[in-house]
């Protein structure tokens, strides 16, 4: 069988929106040439997409133009590592996931506890921001929720106090196990993250939580949110602006 006749039985196997790197064809040295030109050629036909060198997807059909591939699918390779976790998706894509915004953007924000650069990946830039907790698979959602949060004067398309509703529904609708869990995740963030934290727990009358928040905070610091004082009645308490 030929190199391109490879290719194509292949990925008529891969499902749509999937990205892939040459390393998933395990093709031999001496047939690597043929094999590029190849690739090449089904980027002309658009039977693939090219994403950045050296990584392709099969485009999934929209009805004018094809679909982007999911955020994950663009990062997938630099979440883990040996299997164990070592960074997730976080900022604007999530927050559109959560419901917090309509809009997307070409910005795909992966949550670390390591500094690293910027990087770019067709018109994608990938960013990273601190993570002070350890990640697991099981917490990731809690962080998520954390951070926006943390972010939540930079959401796009919205209002504080819009955001802020909708951050006190969903920290809601988690059992008060899962709120502990969200709690001592929230003691390694900076202190205005602690502080809505806060707010969002005793709004939701789990003052046992609440107050091991309101414990971590320096009674000298405040925090300028922005957010009105119907959303949060005792905004002094929690050093809230």
């Amino acid at each position: 069988m030929k190199v391109t006749e490879l290719l194509r039985d292949k990925i008529e196997r891969f499902p749509e929106g999937f990205v892939f790197t040459y390393d998933e064809f395990g093709i031999d040295a001496d047939k690597e040439d043929a094999f590029k030109k190849a690739m090449s050629r089904l980027v002309k036909s658009g039977t693939i997409e090219r994403l950045s060198k050296g990584r392709f997807y099969k485009p999934k059909k929209g009805i004018i133009n094809n679909l982007r591939p999911d955020e994950y699918e663009i990062v997938k390779d630099l979440l883990f590592e040996d299997r164990k976790p070592v960074g997730y998706i976080t900022g604007l894509g999530i927050f559109n996931r959560l419901g917090l915004t309509t809009q997307m953007s070409n910005i795909i924000q992966i949550g670390a506890p390591f500094d690293k650069k910027q990087l770019q990946r067709g018109k994608y830039a990938i960013k990273f921001i601190r993570q002070w907790n350890n990640i697991t698979r099981n917490n990731i959602y809690y962080l998520q929720l954390l951070d926006s949060i943390r972010f939540i004067k930079n959401i796009p398309d919205t209002t504080v106090n819009q955001s802020f509703d909708r951050l006190v529904f969903l920290v809601g609708e988690l059992p008060e196990k899962e709120l502990s869990t969200l709690t001592e995740l929230a003691l390694k963030y900076p202190p205005s993250v602690r502080a809505m934290t806060g707010a969002i727990l005793e709004k939701l009358e789990y003052n046992n939580l609440s107050d091991r928040l309101l414990k971590s905070l320096k009674s000298t610091t405040n925090f300028n949110v922005n957010i009105s004082d119907e959303r949060i009645k005792d905004k002094q308490k929690w050093k809230i602006q």
